[in-house]
């Protein structure tokens, strides 16, 4: 993705790019562009050079399952990000949304304070400031644990956060709740009452707040002898309206309580006495009043339990919203969540939402620890692997994910277009799993984002994640993939930085994205009009190595059956950038691949890596289906073509960035390695399977290490994109001077696969909000090969493998 350094020129009151980047009249192209669909077509701009995004480093674990939005409590315990509509983010903290603890001994308050380091102008009737040195945060996605030491009280809470992100879980993975269990130990030498509020503001913060026709009301929800409390807080905007749900657990010797409604702009002082006088709300019956236009109402919810003397209780409350319909930018069509499969989409299932977590959390918990627990407590792997491989994952639930059903009488030329006639097994598929749409997020410049769905390069990366925990919606997004790449757009369509004009979508390619959130996704793909995609060289080369390590993975046989022809399709379109004929692909001499800022000519390491490795793959599946005549001529091709790749680009160490000649052709690319990076985490990197020389790619890996790692930033940063043979970082393009912490992931899990003394633990850091990380679970394939635990390539199962 186009990732430009903050050292820009200002251009035209934006940031830009250097010149040596952008030719001169992408500005102005790009200004036109601006204005027509922020202007015009009041649409929000996929790239947005001119309205930056807040980005702060106050965000912590994401509340919430995959596709049913997110909501972000921050490592102070502020609530502070909102991604509820589809591909929009609200970077906002509610003030009013906090828990405050009572502490009350012998019938009297003793304590009584917001577990909140603000200092707000409003609720200035409650107790703020509460003093940060006694309290920490951890987080190992998908829980969050907040410890408070309540100064002088002798007393201390942590606040267990709880997603439902659970591996190869269908169902209450895609859940929108979140629940905080309270641990409460008591150290002191008489029984103490503790009492948890929680209150919530109706809405997120935005200006839709204060839209006027929000409501509250009080809800209790009892089945198999449980039951629930809380307060139904309705936020209804025009589009896409929704309900946020906060409850808590009754149960013996724990009491529930609540305030309906009250202002939370003003001192808040009614709510606070209510709570100090006795460490319970009033709990009013019957609905609140409609808001007007301009006024916030807010709610609250309480639990409330005896704690003895140096003891020990547990208090249980949650967060669950429920927005079942949703329309994107286009407002085409109404799309349906997944969770809704199993709660209903009328829009009335938060209080069954709310029941379903309290009670089902400690089954989630369960699955989590007996998912993670062999990973923490092996000894032999770095405690920032262990971190960054379950924290990484945030971005499935976090990253704009939407997990939709496929409406019942949808058809399937409604899913597969008029193109899409062969793929047999999409409908089934998509019926029973759902579609997903992941966003790419991409820091463009500080503050600026890419905004697309599903984009093809990056998932490429990220794809290890979801074939490894969640396979089937790996094979439900291929599906989708497939029927983009047989269809296409025919509309023209003028391309930011060359200017030139040409159609949306090509058929027999795959798509760079499945579309804008601001349009219809699926409908419309390839929102990037940065470059022609059709151009790039790894797009179609990435889909057919994902369709055979997902069959490697899941030996599903009708999905590799259902694959074939578009593998054929897709590889028939690569072979016209072969132009010598020489077996090995040429790049074009501008930006054609992911790194789409960095300019590259000829024969390339990534590209022809890439190139090759599909054709190996091409051979396999062809000979596991039987198709011979394919076979061969993917065979013959394959051996012409590592023989010029180790002609044109081998230097004796490594393998050249490209075959140009120019200055920078010599770079030494950490990525070069991809196509080998895939190969060995299919079983296919030796023997007669053998693409690259294995001396080869060990002196590639044994020099990428000395050179892009050691010696970029004393080793401490990971490997840098490019780096002269003398080891000055390749500035030749902003990209090749940046490290990409999902690169740096693959590229660990090649030297794993390859050479594990070469493989050292070394500071990584976390990029932020961004896809391409997730790669970091090839990493754990690996390990898990090496210790003999990953499947091993097996013959064409017999029978169906979908319902």
């Amino acid at each position: 993705m186009l990732n430009p350094c903050s050292s820009c020129p200002v251009t035209l009151g934006m940031v830009l790019p250097a010149p040596d980047f952008f030719n001169t009249s992408f500005p102005c192209r790009y200004f036109r562009w601006w204005i027509k669909k922020t202007r015009i077509e009041k649409k929000s701009a996929f790239i947005d050079l001119l309205c930056a995004v807040p980005l702060q480093q106050i965000y912590g674990c994401p509340l919430g399952g995959i596709g049913g939005g997110t909501i972000t409590r921050g490592w102070r315990g502020e609530f502070c990000r909102w991604q509820l509509n589809p591909g929009l983010y609200s970077y906002e903290t509610v003030i009013a949304n906090q828990f405050t603890v009572c502490l009350r001994c012998k019938g009297q308050t003793i304590y009584q304070q917001v577990l909140s380091v603000e200092r707000p102008s409003s609720l200035q009737g409650w107790n703020w400031g509460y003093c940060g040195h006694y309290a920490f945060y951890h987080a190992l996605y998908p829980r969050a644990w907040l410890v408070y030491e309540l100064p002088g009280q002798k007393v201390v809470l942590t606040c267990r956060q709880v997603s439902p992100v659970i591996p190869h879980d269908y169902k209450d993975s895609s859940l929108p709740v979140g629940v905080f269990v309270w641990e409460v130990e008591n150290g002191r030498d008489e029984d103490v009452e503790v009492s948890i509020m929680f209150s919530l503001q109706n809405g997120t913060g935005a200006k839709e707040d204060r839209s006027g026709g929000h409501w509250n009301e009080p809800f209790t929800f009892q089945r198999d002898g449980e039951r629930v409390a809380g307060v139904l807080l309705h936020h209804c905007p025009a589009v896409n309206p929704f309900t946020l749900a906060i409850s808590a657990r009754e149960k013996a010797g724990t009491g529930v309580t609540h305030v309906t409604a009250f202002n939370p702009t003003g001192l808040g002082r009614e709510v606070w006495q209510d709570l100090l006088q006795d460490g319970r709300l009033d709990s009013p019956t019957g609905k609140s009043r409609p808001t007007e236009k301009g006024e916030v109402t807010a709610a609250a919810v309480c639990a409330s339990c005896r704690v003895p003397a140096h003891g020990h209780k547990m208090l249980e409350l949650a967060l669950a919203w429920d927005m079942p319909c949703v329309h994107f930018g286009s407002k085409e069509k109404l799309h349906v969540r997944r969770y809704t499969r199993f709660f209903g989409s009328e829009g009335d299932a938060a209080p069954a939402l709310s029941h379903y977590a309290l009670t089902h959390y400690e089954e989630w918990e369960r699955k989590i620890e007996a998912w993670q627990n062999p990973i923490l407590e092996n000894s032999q792997l770095p405690s920032w692997y262990k971190s960054a491989l379950f924290n990484e994952l945030y971005f499935m639930t976090d990253g704009g994910t939407i997990w939709m059903e496929v409406p019942p009488g949808c058809c399937a030329e409604d899913l597969q277009g008029p193109a899409g006639a062969g793929l047999s097994h999409l409908l089934p598929v998509l019926r029973e799993y759902g579609r997903l749409l992941s966003l790419t997020i991409c820091p463009v410049l500080p503050g600026q984002e890419y905004r697309m769905y599903n984009t093809y390069d990056v998932h490429f990366y990220a794809s290890f994640a979801l074939i490894m925990l969640w396979p089937k919606l790996q094979i439900s997004l291929q599906y989708d993939i497939a029927a983009a790449v047989v269809n296409e757009d025919v509309q023209p369509r003028q391309y930011l930085m060359c200017g030139q004009t040409s159609q949306v979508k090509m058929k027999n390619v795959v798509p760079h994205d499945v579309g804008d959130p601001d349009d219809e996704p699926w409908q419309r793909v390839n929102a990037y009009l940065m470059h022609d995609t059709a151009d790039w060289k790894d797009l179609n080369l990435k889909f057919v190595l994902q369709v055979y390590r997902d069959y490697y993975l899941t030996c599903d046989s009708l999905y590799l059956r259902d694959m074939w022809p578009v593998c054929q399709a897709v590889m028939e379109s690569e072979l016209k950038f072969d132009t010598d004929n020489d077996g090995l692909i040429e790049n074009s001499g501008f930006a054609d691949q992911t790194y789409d800022a960095w300019v590259v000519h000829g024969a390339s390491a990534y590209c022809g890596g890439l190139w090759l490795a599909a054709v190996c793959m091409m051979c396999k599946m062809a000979e596991v289906l039987g198709d011979t005549e394919i076979q061969q001529k993917y065979l013959d091709i394959l051996n012409k073509g590592k023989e010029a790749f180790e002609r044109m680009l081998w230097n004796g160490k490594y393998y050249n960035y490209d075959s140009s000649g120019s200055d920078t052709s010599s770079s030494i690319m950490s990525d070069q390695c991809a196509g080998q990076w895939f190969l060995g985490a299919c079983g296919l990197d030796q023997g007669e399977f053998e693409v690259f020389p294995k001396s080869h790619i060990l002196s590639a890996l044994k020099t990428i290490f000395e050179k892009n790692v050691l010696s970029f930033a004393d080793g401490t940063m990971g490997a840098v994109n490019g780096m002269r043979p003398d080891g000055v970082p390749d500035t030749s393009s902003v990209q090749s001077n940046e490290v990409w912490i999902g690169v740096v992931y693959s590229l660990a899990a090649t030297m794993i696969q390859e050479t594990p003394e070469a493989y050292r633990e070394k500071k990584v850091y976390r990029s932020l909000a961004y896809m391409r990380p997730l790669s970091i679970w090839s990493m754990q394939l690996a390990l898990e090969r090496r210790a003999g635990q990953a499947p091993a390539p097996t013959q064409l199962p017999q029978g169906p493998t979908h319902p």
